[in-house]
């Protein structure tokens, strides 16, 4: 699976100050951080970058191709700024992100075809999330039909189901798990794939929120996801990711390489993810 980095974010203490600052010392930082922890691609993440955001995109972007060459995943909403970092990538770029919103899919999917970006869709509509397997379904054909259009192949699309915490809406996880599991055949070629997968422990305590990440990352490798959003600075998580590379993605076989106490801890986790136990803070301890 690619490994987004997520950690280079206007949100964040440190590099959101660095940021607005132009300090470029904390964003290289964070970006070779990013590359030892085992990143393949980083996320600038600068949310709406309202003002001037097309001269903070170009510098983030030069600021942090100035440390490593890794390709970079260009994050904000701002289609002023997005364009500012289309014009400075060295590597293939992946624009986040597009979405069912014709005033997404008007501005976005465009910018990919004009410098042969790949794009994450997200599967939001302007009805909002979709509730079932089917929604998002549909939502995704509303998304790769005028990608077709526009002579976007199917391998630059990278479908997000959108992941939402499994505090607050299990079924919504669910939901997103079980449609990974058809994702392959709504498209010839098959589209990639991706998603936000921290979105799924908010929420959570600090200590459950690793146990989310890794059960939701064996999950999703396992059902062949193309790509995950994830905090490579995580030890114990990417410590499940080497695992799960040495099992050639293979979840049952890397669970009977586990000791009694994780597997037990994945497999409690693994009901939560699917709804099949209500979820508390204190499921690990039932």
């Amino acid at each position: 699976m690619i490994l987004i980095g997520e950690s280079i974010n206007i949100m964040s203490k440190t590099i959101g100050p660095a940021i607005k600052d132009r300090d470029p010392k904390p964003v290289q930082e964070m970006a070779l951080a990013q590359v030892e922890g085992g990143a393949d691609m980083l996320d600038l993440n600068l949310g709406p970058a309202r003002k001037a955001g097309d001269e903070m995109m170009a510098w983030l972007v030069n600021t942090v191709q100035e440390v490593t060459d890794l390709p970079l995943s260009l994050d904000t909403t701002n289609p002023v700024a997005m364009e500012a970092g289309l014009k400075l990538v060295k590597q293939k770029a992946l624009i986040n992100s597009a979405s069912a919103q014709p005033e997404r899919i008007e501005v976005m999917l465009p910018l990919a075809k004009k410098y042969d970006a790949n794009v994450i869709c997200l599967l939001l509509s302007n009805e909002g999330i979709p509730r079932t397997v089917d929604e998002r379904a549909t939502v995704a054909m509303d998304i790769l039909m005028p990608a077709a259009e526009l002579g976007l192949a199917n391998e630059a699309l990278w479908i997000d189901p959108l992941i939402l915490p499994a505090s607050a809406d299990q079924q919504q996880v669910a939901e997103a798990i079980e449609f990974m599991g058809i994702l392959p055949g709504l498209a010839d070629p098959p589209v990639k794939s991706t998603c936000g997968l921290s979105n799924s422990s908010n929420g959570s305590p600090e200590k459950l929120r690793t146990v989310i990440n890794q059960a939701l990352y064996i999950i999703m490798a396992d059902l062949g996801m193309t790509s995950a959003i994830v905090n490579t600075l995580e030890k114990e998580f990417m410590a499940v990711v080497r695992g799960m590379d040495e099992a050639g993605n293979d979840k049952e076989k890397y669970l009977a390489s586990l000791s009694d106490e994780k597997r037990t801890q994945m497999e409690k986790t693994f009901k939560i993810l699917r709804n099949e136990v209500i979820y508390s803070h204190s499921w690990l301890e039932l």
